[in-house]
């Protein structure tokens, strides 16, 4: 479980493509203060397991996981290149702060980056959603875009054929997160809350 709350920017340094996998190989330094094999790593938003881990310079290091063809068919992941940043974020300790919400490292689908509108201290961007999403994503609820946690603060109409919503970006989110510079159409994965899934599922045995 992650908390959308991302502690540093990685970079992929070697991706190596099979027939229905990938290995990619991310340069990194805090995510892996105290990384063992098998551990969570999440890596835009997607939960990946650690396979390897090579030493680096200036005390980085380069750890290796294993991404499967649903993942890379799903997520935003299958078109990341070599050279790409990408947002980390270990898998959250018992006795640390949940200062996002619960974050599971499974994408629901990706959306596009539809519009960036700069304001004095902040960025509102909207995103075009998938349409079966739609209903999951409320104002003032959250959601994880490329594994950052991100509160809501407009949704589309419930008529509208082409659903969005509206997140609105402090500078230390456009600063420290690969979000700063993501450019209109460009992917982004999304989870929903899943509380809202439960609910839905729960409502619809009752009925």
């Amino acid at each position: 479980m992650f908390t959308g709350i991302v502690e540093e920017v990685g970079t992929v340094v070697v991706r190596e493509d099979g027939a229905d996998s990938a290995v990619l190989r991310i340069r990194a330094a805090k995510v892996l203060e105290d990384v063992a094999l098998g551990d969570s790593i999440s890596v835009n938003g997607v939960c990946l397991t650690v396979t390897g881990v090579t030493p680096a310079e200036d005390g980085a290091a380069v750890w290796s996981t294993d991404v499967m063809a649903e993942t890379l068919r799903r997520t935003s992941l299958g078109a990341v290149p070599e050279g790409g940043p990408v947002n980390l974020e270990r898998a959250v300790a018992a006795h640390t702060r949940l200062g996002g919400h619960v974050v599971q490292g499974h994408v629901d689908g990706v959306g596009t980056l539809v519009s960036r509108t700069p304001g004095d201290h902040w960025e509102v961007v909207r995103i075009a959603l998938p349409t079966d999403l739609a209903r999951y994503v409320v104002e003032k609820g959250s959601i994880a875009v490329d594994g950052v946690s991100l509160t809501v603060s407009a949704v589309s109409p419930a008529t509208d054929p082409e659903p969005w919503f509206e997140v609105s970006l402090i500078p230390t989110t456009l600063r420290e997160t690969t979000l700063g510079a993501r450019a209109t159409g460009d992917p982004v994965n999304l989870e929903v809350d899943v509380i809202a899934k439960y609910v839905e599922r729960l409502l619809e045995a009752r009925r």
